[in-house]
């Protein structure tokens, strides 16, 4: 992975990410590309559209998160979690996914990475046990929104929030919220994607 492609690319972010963090990157998408060649680990398999389609499309989430705890439900091969640890290691980030093979990824990239911020969760949504809720739930390309609000929106705390990450703008999926939630929609700028082709809904609690 060229260090110095993903650092040009980190510099097309509107955000204060250090160029210095650009050789951490470069390690996880190695890591992420060596991987799936023995376990399905993302569709994205080439490393320059991994670039773009993996770490940017991450990055532009940062702005977004709320608190310092941080849950990214249904993580995969650990997007947008491990990006956003390495770019905020002042925050702590548990990644959950149902997926023992990608779990395992994700506690090898922790490790190799030096992420101490990472918890890396073999578990459902619905039947993870946390013992305390979360300042942002994060969820990237998992489900609808009505869907991850049913499995997981019992972990977004009392003044918390609930990003969604999606591809177009997702009206329809928005028409079928519960009353209880409230959201605006934000448009992101991903270099390298076509421009409206990713979207995050930001959900709040309207109702305690």
């Amino acid at each position: 992975m060229n260090v110095d492609s993903i650092r040009e690319a980190i510099a097309g972010l509107d955000s204060s990410i250090a160029a210095a963090e650009a050789g951490r990157f470069a390690v996880l998408l190695a890591e992420l590309e060596r991987w799936n060649r023995k376990i399905n680990l993302t569709a994205i398999r080439e490393p320059a559209e991994m670039i773009a389609g993996h770490l940017l499309d991450s990055l532009v989430a940062r702005d977004l998160l709320h608190g310092v705890a941080i849950l990214d439900v249904g993580t995969g091969g650990g997007f947008p979690g491990l990006p956003l640890a390495i770019a905020e290691p002042d925050r702590d980030f548990h990644l959950l996914d149902s997926h023992g093979r990608k779990i395992q990824f994700v506690q090898h990239a922790a490790r190799l990475l030096g992420l101490t911020n990472v918890e890396a969760v073999h578990a459902r949504a619905e039947d993870y046990a946390p013992g305390h809720r979360f300042d942002t739930v994060i969820a990237r390309a998992v489900a609808s929104v009505p869907r991850l609000l049913e499995i997981a929106g019992h972990h977004v705390g009392e003044d918390g929030v609930f990003v969604v990450l999606k591809g177009r703008h997702p009206a329809e999926e928005l028409e079928g919220l519960p009353p209880e939630w409230g959201y605006n929609v934000v448009e992101l700028d991903v270099p390298g994607l076509d421009a409206g082709s990713r979207h995050a809904v930001v959900l709040r609690r309207t109702s305690r």
